[in-house]
């Protein structure tokens, strides 16, 4: 199983919400770039970027910031916020990025992502589908569609789509534990790489989550609070890390 240490961008700064709100948010860094080179030192093979005010404005807000961060070498970058847009994608793939995450565009138009990853592969393309009480939710976790998640996963993996992050927000940010029992239903959907987001809190929850076959998890929170030992953390999963 992937790890992949996430760095979530708001005003040129590294930070952590609590259930997607904007206005419970912690700063854990001026310099996104430099904590990118510390997961990298620690061992990190992949990083999980969010631009946050771009999920917000439905435009990138933090495209320097991501620039400095691509410098860091040795990183497998995937990148989401605000990426509505072919030409967008195409920008961002093209600064080096290795996956684009599409969010509120693929939600409200599933046929954009299959046109993406019909363009770029579907090694390039993710969609994120946060999921609130079960419904995805969109422009940076602001608005709930009346979509059921699980029933959308299912249906952009019959498009095509190979790559999802599966988000349950109201487990992101409390450090109480992520949503087990989602990820088994969405293990059961074939040809499909589910990367678990949300809540990951210690080393046990990891191994469930690889014994279930799923293919990535993001740890945020957990890796800025001391929760888990990024150096441990990587070394155990390096061998799937790549």
């Amino acid at each position: 199983m992937r790890i992949y240490p996430a760095i979530d961008l708001r005003n040129g700064q590294a930070v952590r919400l609590v259930q997607g709100d904007y206005n419970q948010m912690t700063v854990y860094g001026d310099n996104p770039a430099e904590v990118a080179k510390q997961f990298r030192a620690q061992g990190a093979s992949n990083l999980h970027l969010v631009d946050l005010d771009g999920a917000k404005s439905g435009n990138p807000v933090n495209k320097p910031v991501i620039q400095a961060i691509l410098q860091v070498p040795g990183l497998f970058v995937q990148v989401g916020g605000g990426l509505r847009t072919r030409a967008r994608v195409d920008e961002f793939l093209s600064m080096g990025v290795n996956r684009v995450i599409l969010g509120t565009a693929a939600i409200q138009n599933p046929a954009f992502a299959v046109e993406m990853v019909k363009a770029y592969g579907a090694d390039a393309i993710a969609v994120g589908v946060d999921a609130r009480n079960g419904k995805a939710a969109t422009d940076g976790w602001l608005e709930t569609s009346g979509e059921d998640s699980f029933t959308l996963c299912e249906r952009l993996a019959d498009r095509g789509i190979r790559t999802i992050i599966y988000t349950d927000i109201s487990k992101d940010g409390l450090l109480s534990g992520t949503n087990l029992e989602a990820y088994a239903r969405l293990s059961e959907i074939k040809e499909l790489n589910i990367i678990a987001s949300g809540g990951i809190t210690g080393m046990d929850e990891l191994y469930k989550l690889s014994a279930m076959g799923i293919y990535g998890a993001i740890v945020g929170k957990a890796l800025y609070t001391g929760h888990m030992d990024p150096k441990t953390l990587f070394a155990r999963f390096k061998e799937e890390t790549v």
